[in-house]
């Protein structure tokens, strides 16, 4: 047990940093069904149930006991809401696979038998299947874009590690297992219902709470308020104003530590960047995105795949200065203005700077060359004579004007 100024972090006998990721399968475990095409199911493990699939029935208790990486084949049954009277014949292979055969209301209408004999893999769960297959309550942080935060974020195990914005619980069961047993998580969440949605997510992928992970439900100024100074090595920032909570965030961090927010619009990243140049206390940003795209392989048919996930969200990376010392700027271009908006301006003031607005990219110099140029050779193209001097001479000028680029 650890307590830090009011970070309490427990850690039991017995728990493990890490799920289960061999031995037999157990009853309450998560397990991943694959047929022949490719289609999956997650289900959790539960004895003398079963699960539907679109090819009968997958019992349970053929699965528990036995290793990842077996094949189980399915068995038929009646579909949901049909009787006994218009299956005849299901009630048999109901109770063979665990299910009640009684029905809510007939439907002769509809086919009464899901029928088996399909056969299905079965394995754990990588954490990428588990996070899209997972019960949502807040949308989730796609598994491209939790890979690139603890890359960018160097999210190691033992570090503390402050959150904000539990949502689902996708971007916290990463950390949980990134940090480790000998690190700290704090996941501050201002909705009980979805922190509570996020805390059964990872209990469930981990097989129990990890003692080292604290959810607290409040808003980010308030939680932050009460912990300790310079007390975390890194933040994650998952939600709508993250530029308002630098200062907070500055605060608990210790110097030099990581600073990642995850915001999805221009208007968001744009804003943040800018908040961070604002301030002495955060580096020049570093801001990207993740692109995801699949590659088929088979035999000489190599080629990407049709579809792809595109932009999820902008990743800022920062890190945090040590008190009494400022951030570094880069030193930006004198003659241009980037940060004045064009539409602020009269019409006087616009033709007077339009050369520090960028809206001519070319000086005058260069400008009357290029039209000498075009008059020599439209003159030259109307007047339909051979001159192999004037040739020459256009020939010489266009060079020099290609070589000092002017």
């Amino acid at each position: 047990m650890s307590e830090t100024k009011g970070i309490h972090v427990e850690h039991g006998p017995g728990w493990s940093s890490i799920p289960t990721v061999r031995g037999p399968f157990r009853a309450g475990e998560k397990v991943q069904l694959t047929d022949r095409r490719g289609r999956r199911y997650t289900e959790q493990l539960v004895r003398g149930a079963a699960s539907q699939t679109d090819h009968g029935f997958i019992r349970h208790d053929d699965i528990i006991g036995r290793d990842p990486g077996v094949v189980v084949i399915s068995v038929s049954g009646p579909r949901p809401n049909q009787t006994p009277d218009a299956t005849p014949d299901a009630a048999p292979d109901a109770a063979k696979a665990g299910l009640d055969a009684s029905p809510d209301a007939p439907k002769p209408w509809k086919g009464s038998r899901s029928i088996g004999g399909w056969p299905y893999m079965v394995m754990r769960p990588r954490l990428v299947d588990y996070v899209l297959s997972m019960p949502r309550g807040a949308q989730i942080m796609y598994p491209k874009d939790i890979a690139q935060v603890l890359a960018i974020g160097d999210i190691r195990p033992g570090m503390r590690v402050l959150e904000s914005g539990a949502g689902s619980g996708a971007m916290s069961l990463a950390l949980v297992q990134a940090v480790g047993a000998s690190g700290e998580l704090v996941s501050v969440e201002m909705r009980s219902e979805f922190a509570n949605v996020a805390r059964s997510n990872v209990t469930l992928f981990m097989g129990h709470e990890p003692p080292w992970w604290e959810v607290r439900v409040s808003d980010f100024d308030s939680a932050t308020a009460a912990m300790p100074e310079h007390h975390f090595d890194r933040v994650v920032l998952d939600m709508l104003d993250p530029w308002n909570r630098l200062e907070h965030a500055w605060r608990v961090m210790a110097p030099g530590g990581v600073l990642v927010a995850y915001v999805t619009t221009t208007s968001q990243m744009s804003r943040m960047a800018e908040s961070l140049r604002g301030s002495d206390h955060w580096t020049e940003p570093e801001i990207g995105e993740t692109i995801e795209r699949g590659w088929k392989a088979e035999g000489l048919a190599v080629r990407p795949e049709h579809e792809m996930i595109g932009h999820t969200g902008f990743l800022i990376m920062s890190r945090s200065m040590a008190p009494g010392s400022a951030a570094l700027r880069r030193h930006a271009r004198a003659a241009k203005d980037t940060s004045r908006d064009i539409d602020s301006l009269s019409p006087a003031e616009r033709r007077s700077r339009l050369e520090e607005l960028e809206l001519r990219d070319i000086s005058d110099r260069k400008l009357r060359k290029v039209l000498r140029d075009l008059d020599r050779q439209t003159a030259y193209l109307a007047s339909g004579t051979n001159d192999p001097a004037g040739d020459a001479a256009a020939t010489a000028d266009r060079e020099g004007t290609t070589r000092d680029g002017r």
